[in-house]
């Protein structure tokens, strides 16, 4: 493009900026490196940072596999058959669901609180979120002397630190302490003060995860002391104060690392490094991921220079563009910050969380929210930070072959809605929720996407068998319904919603949701196998798949003209306003129902949409956007971004409002934006297929594209005017625009095959760049 790489994204823009320190959670900034989160409020005279590590959970290792589901199945099977959901949702409930039957709970590790002896006449106050920088930031000028605190979360040194300043020699000063509500003791260690606690107790399980901070303070002057729970740091020119929290958590199975030497081997070498090289080193392994990708929708003017909290107030009034650039990146700065190899996935809150037992346990609910969470990981060029995510499902598809073999006698192996840091894989919370047998199906479905993303089979090769595993399950549980000869799931639901709202039962077979799943992952499986050459070992595998792939259940449309969630036409006597919308998961994110292929289902899904209606949670706006996009409507799609970037769903830090918060809906909202820019779901590239009236002039830079590739686009008067492709492998592109382009290779312009007047079909090369020019 004409840019330079940085200019899409003028530094100035990306933050999120405030005139007053935080007053709750909600205002807090995050600052995060995978494992590790704070909140940062930002106080003169009293600072929080309210603390978090991935793997400070409830209680410990549990199986909540119930053996005697197996006998109850067969009845159940029976009473779903014949109508009678309430029995069946009443056995299901008394002899299927788990032991326990809720799961364990992401817990706060807790807080380290400043106090400082500052002036109250403070003047020229700014904090800020530095999302070029990953920075935290505090400015302000107290008694004619101005203070700057910064706050990071390193990934390099696995370490929070804070940089306290100030313009005059010996002005900084303060006491720090820990306090949490877990079970805890504080000391004085060489210098350091030290907690070790240990993480609660939850559904019966005693807490098992042994957790240690330490806070070290190194100064440039004054003095230090820690004693009787204090660390003091008196007359210091500058301070860099390094917190480092571990837990014993081996693995979903293990308690038993030893917290104390991790903590304290991360802080020792921290340590030897000055503030400089903390901070560069910090610098450079974030932005080797956030510069990937930039985004310009337009000048804000006026608001763009107004609070962050204001601007969110006015975003539907008063048209900012630069404010959905800003939620987008914040959308890649979180993800950046809570999701990195090897540390746990994010969950419901990402990593940040100041509760024993927060919202839903800010768990892994894997019949939407994990996957949405990992949704713009791939397209936004993070393709680095799904990785937890493959390490979830491994876990999953170890711990699920027991629940398989235990509750429904099959191989392979299966996950239900819900999930935590302990793998637990039963049928959980009840039977309405719970009688869900495709969690783990989706995520495989998932892992197969990643790897149209990168083209890496070394990675496809690792998944491949958690795919047949998955599928394995289904082929030996898939029944016959009685009424049509179709394979379908029994017992399953709609995710989360009574076809028969009056009675409250949800237990049903075969669901639309269910059937759109098993036709991606039957397909996944097939396609894995002829990628990876194993198709000859695999045959009779193959063929199960492909003989029970032709007998699922069809998608339905209804008398409404709607898509059926069901096989029966019962859409009326559900709740049609409910948040969930799973039977439309073939228009997004699978690629069943598309506007060319599939027009009458296409129509129907649309029907659905606006039966179902605009309102909803926040990550259920986000799912709408999404799908409003791959309708190509793009300013309906930004209508729901406007009612998203609204305080009813965005809080004054950018947190996604279910409410409370749940960080989903940032990432599907960053999802929806991106399938406004590019979409690639059809094996064909296609540039603004929904671009919105409200940004009529943009560009973008370095979102990924199935197949293997990279692409910048610039627009004006909403008509592309250039884009850039650069090709990570060799395949064939399919090019899909508004109007006629020409594609300039390495060698000068292409000739391509143009099976329609804005398609243009040519080849591409790893490493190569291909320049497409309109008009």
């Amino acid at each position: 493009m004409e840019q330079s790489p940085r200019t899409a994204d003028h530094p100035h823009r990306l933050r999120l900026y405030y005139d007053k320190p935080a007053g709750h959670w909600l205002e807090a900034l995050p600052v995060g490196n995978g494992r590790l989160g704070a909140m940062v409020f930002g106080g003169v005279q009293a600072e929080r940072l309210q603390l978090n590590e991935d793997t400070l959970w409830a209680g410990g290792p549990y199986d909540p596999a119930k053996p005697e589901a197996l006998h109850a199945l067969p009845r159940v099977r029976e009473l779903v058959f014949a109508g009678q959901w309430q029995q069946a949702q009443d056995l299901i409930s008394a002899h299927c669901l788990g032991d326990p039957v809720g799961e364990l709970m992401y817990q706060t590790v807790g807080d380290l609180r400043l106090s400082f002896a500052t002036d109250p006449g403070v003047t020229d106050y700014a904090r800020e979120l530095d999302l070029d920088q990953a920075v935290a930031r505090t400015v302000f000028t107290a008694a004619g002397v101005r203070h700057t605190r910064d706050v990071i979360a390193s990934a390099p040194d696995q370490i929070i630190a804070i940089r306290l300043a100030a313009d005059r020699p010996g002005s900084v000063s303060f006491r720090a302490v820990f306090d949490s509500p877990q079970r805890y003791e504080v000391a004085a260690m060489a210098g350091d003060l030290v907690a070790d606690g240990r993480s609660g107790d939850a559904e019966g399980i005693v807490g098992q995860v042994r957790f240690r901070t330490r806070v070290r303070a190194m100064s440039e002057g004054g003095t230090v002391r820690c004693r009787d729970g204090v660390l003091a740091v008196i007359d210091a020119d500058e301070v860099t104060l390094l917190v480092s929290t571990a837990t014993s958590h081996v693995d979903h199975r293990d308690t038993s690392g030893d917290q104390a030497a991790r903590a304290d081997g991360h802080l020792r070498a921290a340590a030897e490094l000055p503030w400089e090289t903390l901070l560069r080193r910090h610098r450079l392994d974030y932005q080797r991921l956030f510069h990937r990708v930039g985004i310009d929708l337009g000048d804000g003017g006026e608001t763009a220079a107004l609070p962050t909290d204001r601007r969110v107030a006015l975003f539907r009034d008063d048209h900012d563009p630069q404010l959905a650039a800003l939620y987008y990146q914040y959308a890649r700065y979180l993800l950046i910050s809570c999701s990195r190899p090897g540390t746990q996935p994010a969950n419901l809150q990402g990593i940040w969380n100041d509760s024993l037992n927060p919202p839903w346990g800010s768990k892994y609910t894997i019949n939407i929210n994990t996957q949405m969470n990992y949704w713009p990981a791939d397209p936004a060029n993070l393709a680095e930070c799904f990785e937890p995510l493959c390490d979830l499902v491994a876990d999953l598809a170890e711990a699920g072959r027991r629940t398989a073999a235990v509750q429904y006698g099959a191989r392979g192996w299966v996950a239900h809605h819900n999930t935590d840091l302990w793998r637990g894989t039963a049928m959980v919370d009840d039977a309405v929720a719970g009688t869900w047998p495709c969690g783990g199906a989706w995520l495989c479905v998932m892992l197969w996407d990643h790897y149209l993303f990168t083209g890496d089979e070394e990675a496809l090769r690792r998944h491949y068998p958690l795919l047949r595993g998955a599928a394995r399950f289904f082929l030996d549980t898939l029944v016959e319904d009685p009424g049509h000869g179709w394979l379908v799931t029994n017992p399953s639901v709609s995710p989360e919603m009574p076809h028969h709202r009056e009675l409250n039962t949800s237990v049903c077979a075969g669901p639309t949701m269910d059937m759109q799943l098993l036709r991606d992952l039957f397909d996944a499986c097939t396609e894995a196998a002829a990628v990876l050459g194993t198709v000859r070992e695999d045959r009779d595998f193959l063929a199960e798949v492909s003989a029970a792939r032709t007998r699922l259940a069809p998608m339905r449309i209804g008398r409404l003209g709607q898509l059926q969630e069901w096989i029966e036409d019962w859409d009326e006597l559900a709740d049609m306003t409910h948040r969930h919308v799973s039977h439309l998961y073939g228009l997004h994110p699978g690629n069943q129902i598309t506007r060319r292929d599939t027009p009458e289902l296409c129509r129907a899904a649309r029907r659905s949409l606006e039966l179902r209606g605009d309102a909803g949670t926040g990550w259920s706006l986000a799912w709408k956007i999404n799908l409003w996009a791959r309708l190509g409507e793009g300013d309906r799609a930004y209508k729901l971004l406007a009612d998203q970037l609204t305080p009813r769903h965005t809080a004054p830090n950018l947190f996604d409002l279910h409410p409370p918060f749940q960080i989903d809906g940032n990432f599907g909202a960053a999802s929806g934006i991106t399938e406004m820019m590019l979409q690639s779901h059809t094996g064909e590239v296609h540039l603004l297929p929904a671009l919105p009236s409200r940004w009529p002039h943009g560009r973008v830079r370095g979102l990924r594209a199935r197949g293997g590739l990279e692409i910048d686009l610039s627009w004006h008067g909403g008509r592309l005017r250039r884009a850039v492709l650069r090709a990570t492998r060799q395949g064939e592109t399919r090019l899909r625009t508004v109007d006629p382009v020409t594609v300039h290779g390495p060698q000068g312009p292409l000739e391509c095959a143009r099976p329609e007047r804005s398609v243009a079909v040519f080849s591409t090369e790893p490493g190569r760049e291909y320049v497409i020019d309109c008009g």
